[in-house]
This record gives C-alpha cells, sequence and structure tokens, in this order.
C-alpha cells in the first residue's frame, strides 16, 4: 500500500460500504476497477476516536468484501 496514501483516505472519506469490524474497528470498502492488482476493493480497517476524528489501523486491496460481517452503511 505504498505510495496510495491518496486511494486509502478516498476510500475512508467516501465509501461505497463500511462493516464493523472487530473489537471496535470499521471497514470502510471501496470498489477500484482498476487497482494495481486488477479489479479490487480497497478495505481500510479504522477507528473512530470522536465524531470528527479517528486513525487507520491498517488497509489492504481484496476480492470481496466479508459477506459473515455486518454492513453498517452502504451506497
Amino acid at each position: 500500500m505504498d505510495g496510495l496514501e491518496t486511494t486509502i483516505l478516498e476510500t475512508v472519506a467516501s465509501p461505497d460500504l463500511v462493516q464493523e469490524g472487530d473489537a471496535g474497528t470499521r471497514i470502510a470498502l471501496k470498489h477500484y476497477p482498476d487497482s494495481p492488482l486488477t479489479e479490487k476493493f480497497c478495505a481500510v480497517v479504522y477507528r473512530e476516536t470522536s465524531e470528527l476524528d479517528g486513525f487507520v489501523v491498517t488497509a489492504y486491496f481484496c476480492s470481496r468484501y466479508a459477506a459473515s460481517r455486518r454492513i453498517l452503511w452502504k451506497r
């Protein structure tokens, strides 16, 4: 994910969906038809510390979102 900071920030700012993560985290996902690895979702695991602040735990590309996780928000 080195060099993809803009993609990570774009995913958190404008996700296609947000899922419930583990231990109070959330997972923002955004579909990218032309990612560096082909068609993928960018997944950003983050924790909110307040309504206006938070931090990124990790980010990765995946083929699909986890169907077993609860969807908190969907575009």
